[in-house]
């Protein structure tokens, strides 16, 4: 009886401390698009046919444009540098860079990839997303294109969030 006692108190105070609601702050769809399709302009300036997917903080696709001469390929590359990002909450080639040791074994993980071209989205301190972009001769010219747009969008992005 006494077990049976404390059990239920234990639970009860552990209810007690979690949330039945929680708020996230996260991209929208609009701003998601807006990202990946600056993106591609920034690349076609520069004569690249590429992918740019946007993520939402859990992953989840909000936005993705392949370039009409991109490799079909570079769609799902672009997700899974865009899914590492949010992943490591750092931009993938400063991950690749910091954490070589295991980059074998995270590229086995599905819809992960460890190279660069993916670049964390922040809206007032907050991680709301992150791009990642394929296709360019190059993953520092996929992140290039990619912090093109995120610069253009600047003061959008930042005041996303109130």
């Amino acid at each position: 009886m006494q077990k049976l006692l404390i059990s239920s108190l234990l639970m009860l105070a552990a209810s007690a401390q979690a949330e039945d609601v929680i708020s996230s702050k996260n991209i929208g769809m609009e701003l998601a698009r807006d990202i990946a399709s600056g993106t591609i302009t920034a690349c076609r300036k520069e004569g690249f046919h590429i992918s740019a997917v946007v993520v939402d903080r859990h992953g989840i696709t909000r936005a993705a444009l392949r370039d009409d001469l991109a490799s079909r390929f570079t769609l799902e590359i672009a997700e899974r540098k865009a899914n590492m990002t949010v992943m490591s909450w750092t931009d993938s080639g400063a991950f690749r860079d910091a954490r070589s040791d295991i980059q074998q074994e995270l590229n086995h993980i599905d819809g992960l990839i460890v190279m660069e071209g993916g670049l964390k989205i922040m809206s007032g301190g907050y991680n709301i997303g992150a791009v990642g972009v394929s296709g360019a001769p190059g993953g520092e010219k996929d992140a290039a294109c990619a912090q093109k747009a995120l610069e253009a969008l600047n003061e959008r992005i930042e005041f996303a969030i109130d």
